[in-house]
């Protein structure tokens, strides 16, 4: 199992991770909700729990931009506060499971194997924006077959339309920590993604925002 913990209390933090380890618990840490966002849009977590008051972006804005975005996995949401109408607005904008701090970290874990034991909840298999629909099982899109490098390109850009994404986070996100790599790759790999775009009479386009990224929009 293989847990996103979101806290900006590295304190906290460090004692429930390693209770958590303790429990054979993989966990990821982040200490802000764009970090959060980052890593819970590659769908490797079993569950996500959230604590609501965070630098960057706050565990609302994670959670509604998660669910948005068809990301199913369980969340449970922290925070100090403990009344009822918080809880409600949880549970009602798409999370799973509420836990007020301070909280024991066994009651934690307890929650978290709880949620994890449910039946999967069926995730979307295409991605959609404007007039473009992405197959994440054949890696398609509108039918026309992706190399592996466009694939993680689209996908990317998909799942974060009119998100602007910087060289650096997409030289990372597509290819890792490979050495051999450079932000040129990116501009050659754009270069062929608009091709694709352009076959497609696309009106969906990649904007280059100078000296800052690219991002997806609709170019009507």
């Amino acid at each position: 199992m293989k847990v996103l913990y979101v806290e900006d209390e590295k304190y906290l933090a460090d004692a429930v991770i390693y209770l958590l380890k303790k429990s054979s618990i993989a966990v990821d840490w982040v200490d802000n909700g764009e970090e959060a966002v980052d890593l819970a849009v590659r769908g490797e977590y079993d569950c996500i729990v959230l604590d609501i008051m965070l630098p960057k972006m706050s565990g609302w804005d994670v959670l509604y931009t998660l669910r948005k975005r068809n990301i199913a996995v369980p969340i449970i949401m922290l925070s100090a506060l403990a009344e009822v109408d918080d809880k409600v607005k949880a549970l009602d904008s798409g999370a799973d499971d509420y836990l007020a701090k301070p909280f024991k970290t066994t009651e934690l874990i307890a929650r978290i194997r709880a949620l994890t034991r449910r039946p999967p909840v069926i995730v979307a298999k295409e991605l959609t924006y404007g007039d473009l629909a992405y197959d994440l099982n054949k890696r398609t899109l509108n039918q026309l077959v992706l190399t592996a490098k466009e694939s993680a390109l689209i996908e990317l850009f998909l799942r974060q339309p009119e998100h602007l994404h910087s060289k650096e986070r997409i030289l990372l996100r597509v290819w890792g920590n490979d050495p051999n790599t450079s932000e040129s790759y990116v501009e050659v790999y754009m270069s062929y993604l608009r091709r694709k775009l352009k076959l497609l009479r696309s009106k969906v386009k990649i904007m280059t925002v100078r000296g800052l990224g690219y991002k997806l929009t609709i170019q009507e």
